[in-house]
């Protein structure tokens, strides 16, 4: 089981308020709160979002360069996907081959991939 997950952010004001949404959207709650950082947990799982004295290099994430690519999230059903679809852009994310959705991912795979303004991509999948 994955325990947690934590990325580093340029601007933790911006990551808490979509990474917050998308994921108190999907159940997750607050966890813990620190100046540099945030962290939203269901069950055992945590995600971090921190803006860490450590991070000196570049201004964002770019999923097409070696390294993470995207996290995948299973939402409760299409409802909530179509619904995260509808609101995600007032949230700070843009949607991914929107031309595509919701089967972006193939036939029988429904599911909606965003972005946020610092480049990390989401897939949330239908459950």
């Amino acid at each position: 089981m994955l325990h947690h997950i934590e990325l580093w952010v340029p601007d933790l004001d911006r990551a808490v308020a979509s990474w917050g949404w998308l994921l108190g959207s999907l159940g997750w709650e607050p966890y813990q709160e620190w100046a540099a950082g945030r962290s939203w947990r269901l069950g055992e799982t945590y995600v971090v979002v921190e803006r860490s004295p450590a991070l000196r290099t570049g201004a964002g994430h770019d999923r097409m360069r070696p390294g993470l690519n995207h996290l995948a999230f299973r939402a409760r059903g299409r409802e909530a996907v179509d619904a995260l679809a509808e609101e995600a852009a007032a949230h700070g994310w843009r949607p991914l081959f929107p031309e595509r959705y919701p089967y972006a991912g193939g036939p029988g795979h429904y599911a909606v991939y965003l972005e946020d303004a610092d480049g990390f991509e989401v897939e949330v999948v239908a459950g």
